[in-house]
C-alpha cells in the first residue's frame, strides 16, 4: 500500500478586500461622529461673578431665545413636549442635570416657563449656564 502525504498549503489572504473593509469602516467612523455633534442656538450669554464648573455629559440642555422659542437637541419645542421630554428624560436617567441656556437679552418669563415645568417635575438639578463675568 503506497502511502500518500499531503502537503499543508499556507493559508493565503486576500489583500484587495482589505482596502475595502478599511474604507468601509471610514465611513462609518464619519457617520458616528456627525450623529454625536451638539446643537448650538447662537446666544449672548449672561454673566455671573461665581461659576461652579458641572459635567458635560448627561446633561438635557434646554435653549430659550429673545423671542422665547425653546430648543431641544436642535429641535423647537413648546411648553408641553418640552415637559414630555424632560420627564422622559428624567424617567431614563434620574441624574440627568438640565442646563437652562437663555440669551442676555431674554425676558424672564420665557426663562420662568420652563423653570416651572421643572418646578412641576420636582426636578431640583438645574444649572443655568452662564459666562464668567469678565
Amino acid at each position: 500500500m503506497m502511502q500518500l502525504k499531503r502537503r499543508r498549503s499556507r493559508p493565503v489572504i486576500p489583500m484587495s478586500s482589505m482596502s475595502d473593509i478599511g474604507f468601509l469602516l471610514l465611513i462609518f467612523i464619519m457617520l458616528i461622529s456627525l450623529i454625536n455633534q451638539r446643537h448650538e442656538v447662537k446666544i449672548e450669554y449672561s454673566e455671573a461673578k461665581k461659576l461652579e464648573q458641572t459635567q458635560e455629559t448627561d446633561n438635557l440642555e434646554i435653549w430659550v431665545e429673545k423671542n422665547g422659542r425653546m430648543s431641544v437637541n436642535g429641535s423647537f419645542v413648546n411648553e408641553r413636549e418640552l415637559e414630555g421630554i424632560i420627564a422622559e428624560t428624567l424617567s431614563l436617567k434620574p441624574g440627568t442635570r438640565v442646563h437652562l441656556i437663555a440669551d442676555r437679552a431674554t425676558p424672564y418669563k420665557f426663562v420662568n416657563g420652563a423653570v416651572s415645568i421643572l418646578q412641576r417635575l420636582q426636578h431640583r438639578v438645574v444649572s443655568f449656564v452662564v459666562e464668567e463675568e469678565k
